[in-house]
């Protein structure tokens, strides 16, 4: 097989697969090297080649009941993989459809069957994790992906951090190297592309990129973060060993306050929608605070602002709730773009206590629109301010230290709902990065909720302690 790779180095250089010179990367940053792998397409025997070398690094092949392409140049390669080891083929779709099935994942699968994913080329793996997320949201098994080239640029650490073993034909390093025995580049350039690699690296370590974000304790992320209620939430995870944020989805007030009194020792965040309870009082709202100081957790009230700037401000501060004046978090969609971060700003004029919001980046709920794109939009979005604490996300999307990952839907068992809700266990959110994490009927239908919470709490926990220790 060394032989094949080092002739297929020559072959992709030969086809202008593989380029050399000045080039800007789609984060705007200069490289060295550039690859173009949907040349291959024209060189039918080549793509033969390719596919065949691809398929014996898979570990699980023989295993394996379905193979998921990457659109678009791996897409090509996985149907001939498919077609020779006659296991079927799904595609990833870019974008849900829009009309009849508004399917993601195309193709013909059962739940619980083992699905391999084949790429071209990995930088941080962020398109591989999105491909997860899809294909285990409507039930596959995924553990496994094989890729043409490995930039090494965090790409297999990010994955293996998610519980996916990634092997590559080619690392950039090894490419170079086989290209530079058969003549085709010198020792300078093979050299800049080396120096690029481990400025890659370094750049990458300096940022607190996203494996550095899941190994680093709570204590030490609370000096890291630029908001001042995350960093009082870290703390407070950290010294009550808790990642816990108890969704009190309740009607009653009373039934809130009950449980906020059981559930408080153990919690670091009580969760509300409180537009749900018929018989709302500035009163209720006085006895709630006054339990988060006596237990120490932080209050979040979930209401999902989504207006335009003014609006959001008015309804933040005004109404009948008066949200600013007594929630630690709020959560906010970003669909209307980054006026809502600065209306929920403008709303919180004359409030001294610190303020944090979460930002909706993706949701639980079986065929959210939260994807691709959009969620790299509400990313980027959460680092223009500093009013910004967290994203609720389901996967480890966002690279700073300093910022929450709250996931909400966890069970003790993964399941789903008829409604369209889908529940994860709490070893599966804390690996996919989850630090707080958010558990409603888990707890508010227990017959022993005392039991409820703390086992929640106790795993979730475990899970916490494994994930920076591995």
């Amino acid at each position: 097989m060394e032989n094949r790779l080092a002739e297929l180095a020559v072959e992709l250089f030969e086809i202008n697969a593989v380029k050399f010179g000045s080039f800007v990367t789609k984060a705007g940053r200069p490289t060295p090297v550039c690859f173009d792998l949907k040349v291959i397409i024209s060189h039918p025997r080549l793509m033969k080649s390719v596919s065949t070398l691809l398929w014996t690094l898979a570990e699980n092949g023989k295993s394996a009941s379905q193979i998921c392409g990457m659109p678009y140049t791996a897409l090509p390669i996985a149907a001939l993989i498919s077609a020779q080891s006659n296991i079927p083929l799904l595609i990833r779709r870019k974008e849900t459809k829009s009309y009849r099935t508004k399917k993601i994942i195309e193709g013909q699968f059962k739940e619980g069957e083992n699905c391999i994913i084949i790429e071209d080329i990995v930088t941080t793996g962020s398109s591989v994790l999105e491909a997860v997320k899809d294909l285990t949201d409507v039930g596959l098994k995924v553990e496994e992906a094989v890729v043409i080239l490995d930039r090494q640029q965090g790409g297999d650490h990010n994955l293996s951090a998610e519980g996916i073993r990634m092997r590559s034909l080619y690392s950039l390093t090894s490419l170079m190297q086989y290209l530079l025995n058969a003549g085709k580049v010198t020792s300078a350039i093979v050299q800049d592309v080396k120096s690029y690699v481990e400025q890659s690296k370094d750049q990458l370590n300096s940022e607190g990129n996203s494996v550095s974000r899941l190994r680093i304790d709570f204590a030490s992320r609370a000096k890291l973060a630029k908001n001042p209620a995350a960093a009082k939430l870290f703390n407070i995870m950290s010294a009550k060993k808790s990642t816990l944020c108890l969704a009190v989805d309740l009607t009653k007030a009373d039934e809130v306050l009950d449980l906020a009194e059981l559930a408080g020792p153990h919690i670091a965040v009580l969760k509300t929608h409180i537009d749900l309870l018929e018989d709302f009082t500035s009163e209720f709202i006085d006895k709630l605070k006054q339990l988060s100081k006596e237990h120490n957790f932080l209050i979040m009230e979930d209401r999902k602002f989504a207006d335009i700037g003014h609006t959001v401000s008015l309804q933040y501060r005004n109404g009948v709730y008066k949200i600013a004046e007594w929630a630690d978090f709020v959560t906010a969609h970003t669909v209307p773009g980054s006026s809502i971060v600065s209306g929920l700003q403008d709303g919180l004029k004359g409030i001294k206590e610190s303020r944090g919001i979460f930002l909706v980046a993706e949701m639980s709920s079986e065929g959210a629109l939260t994807i691709g794109e959009y969620v790299k939009h509400s990313v980027l979005m959460s680092e223009t301010s500093n009013l910004v604490a967290g994203l609720v996300c389901q996967y480890n999307v966002f690279d700073d230290p300093g910022l929450i990952q709250l996931t909400p839907g966890i069970r003790l068992e993964k399941s789903r709902d008829d409604l369209g809700q889908q529940y994860k266990t709490p070893q599966m959110v804390i690996n996919a990065g989850a630090d707080l994490a958010v558990v409603g009927r888990g707890v508010t239908a227990a017959q022993d909720k005392l039991s409820a919470i703390i086992q929640y709490k106790e795993k979730l926990w475990q899970a916490y302690s494994e994930r920076i220790s591995n």
